[in-house]
């Protein structure tokens, strides 16, 4: 049996081949950023939001995608793909905005899936039921919360609720929208017990995937800052890795994984140093459960979810 549910094997199974996210940059902007909210931005948050800039270079959404799909049908062989709104908060617009983002990637040759990124408190009834009609297999939502409690979230200057996240989980699950829960291990001031509250919060809302990423310090970012100040220690990749088995042990076994770590860009990273080797931290995780006899959702018990979704 696998020991825990990747999004990988999730697609091969529903499609029949390989999809692969091909990521994308709308030239979206962010509340926390451009002074609605706040001008500084998640501690953490580097220059680009996490994604690649191409925005920047006035390149077409639909180039930017038919760019990627060439590079990988011509490298890999046939697939299907699944369009990836990454960089910033990219329902932070108008509903005709929106649209007109997700009209530039109708008929796409090989989409299949379309994942969008963003915050909880940029969404609403109009803007989920835009996203909710896109034309194709499979809709996500990769909605940012990192971590539930509220104290962090102030903390870590994210300028939104935990309860906000719930009431946009909720209102995109009704419309048929997968949720992909974002969460982030080692944030300040946070402990294995706060991690896993976050974890037992997720287990009671219909979310239907989790990304878990390792909070590492990126170039001129507060964090950054914080790091070099000595405010903040990162934890040391065995600490992180046995806080992802715990969580994954106590899991949903219906949620989906569609990461365990995160991927800094070249040229980004401060600390810790082992945060560039992905393969060796998912190797690391792969091993404890394996030694332990674990598996996602063996130590989850259905009798504390307050609530059942079939999301």
């Amino acid at each position: 049996m696998q020991i825990y549910n990747p999004l990988s094997a999730y697609w091969k199974e529903k499609f029949g081949i390989r999809v692969w996210k091909i990521p994308l940059d709308a030239g979206s902007d962010c509340p926390n950023r451009d002074g609605t909210i706040s001008s500084r931005g998640c501690i953490f948050c580097n220059e680009k939001g996490s994604g690649t800039g191409q925005s920047l270079k006035s390149i077409s959404i639909k180039n930017q995608y038919n760019l990627f799909r060439e590079k990988l049908i011509l490298k890999r062989g046939p697939m299907k793909f699944a369009a990836y709104l990454q960089s910033f908060s990219n329902t932070y617009c108008t509903p005709a905005r929106l649209q007109e983002v997700l009209d530039q990637l109708r008929d796409l040759e090989d989409l299949c899936v379309l994942c969008v990124g963003t915050r909880p408190d940029c969404l609403d009834e109009e803007k989920i039921r835009i996203l909710g009609s896109f034309p194709c297999d499979e809709i996500w939502l990769d909605l940012g919360l990192q971590s539930s409690c509220d104290e962090t979230l102030m903390r870590i200057n994210r300028g939104h609720l935990a309860a906000d996240f719930s009431r946009s989980c909720r209102m995109s699950a009704l419309e048929g929208i997968n949720v992909c829960a974002h969460i982030i291990a080692g944030l300040p001031g946070e402990t294995i017990s706060h991690f896993m509250k976050t974890i037992e919060f997720l287990n009671n809302e219909p979310v239907r995937g989790i990304k878990i990423h390792n909070l590492y310090v990126c170039r001129n970012t507060t964090l950054a800052r914080m790091w070099e100040m000595k405010e903040y220690l990162p934890q040391d990749m065995e600490d992180y890795a046995w806080w992802v088995v715990t969580a994954l042990a106590v899991l949903r076994p219906d949620i989906i994984i569609h990461r365990l770590t995160g991927d800094p860009a070249p040229g980004e990273l401060l600390a810790p140093e082992w945060a560039r080797a992905k393969n060796i931290i998912l190797d690391r995780i792969n091993k404890i459960m394996t030694e332990k006899r674990l598996w996602q959702g063996k130590e989850w018990n259905p009798s504390q979810s307050l609530e059942k979704f079939n999301a």
